[in-house]
């Protein structure tokens, strides 16, 4: 090979390189109006609470009775129990019961920005005397 077909080949290599840099971040970067709802909120998650070394996933649809909200389930190593929850301009609130009935459990995060919807950050409660543990989710499964 010549000297001007190895500096044609190695710019070719570059400009790929770079589209292929500007396609990835322009998928992770969501428009300025962008808000989340339940439809996004919908699907499976994995979470990590301060503090503790479990996994926790908790798998959301839609609620089969209140419009805009999403029901399913959260599961730790021991338990499964029953979860709600609902959006409001990116503030994400959930609710577990363990006995079905009272709230044992509740999550309040924000979408992280940039994220579309696919991480949320926050303070567990485990009861209404406990202090707060910060939390992450991260979206596993649409």
């Amino acid at each position: 090979m010549n000297l001007k077909t190895l500096l044609f080949i190695a710019a070719s290599a570059c400009a790929t390189c770079t589209w292929a840099q500007i396609d990835l971040k322009s998928a992770t970067i969501c428009p300025q109006d962008w808000q989340m709802s339940d439809k996004q909120l919908q699907g499976e998650w994995l979470a990590s609470i301060a503090g503790s070394n479990d996994t926790i996933r908790i798998v959301l649809g839609p609620h089969p009775e209140w419009r805009g909200n999403v029901k399913g389930s959260i599961s730790r190593p021991a338990s499964t129990h029953p979860m709600v929850g609902d959006v409001n301009q990116n503030s994400v609130t959930l609710e577990e019961s363990a006995d079905g009935s009272r709230i044992t459990g509740t999550w309040l995060g924000e979408v992280q920005t940039g994220s579309c919807g696919t991480e949320i950050h926050g303070d567990y409660l485990a009861g209404e005397d406990a202090p707060p543990q910060t939390f992450i989710l991260r979206k596993a499964k649409p």
